[in-house]
């Protein structure tokens, strides 16, 4: 099954919206927080990505 997000976020405290290695992005965090709720590892792809503290309105992922 796939979905689509559609997230908002304050991107100040984030290192853009990938996961990387040595830094937060919003992918992972979001990543975990589902992960989390469903109890399965998820992995979600966005539709484009933002720098480091830019914040989103309308961040699609699926």
């Amino acid at each position: 099954m796939r979905l689509l997000l559609t997230l908002q976020y304050l991107g100040t405290r984030y290192a853009g919206w990938q996961t990387q290695a040595n830094a937060v992005g919003v992918q992972q965090v979001v990543e975990s927080a589902l992960s989390t709720m469903y109890q399965t590892p998820i992995r979600i792809e966005g539709a484009g990505r933002t720098d480091s503290g830019v914040h989103a309105r309308a961040q699609r992922a699926h």
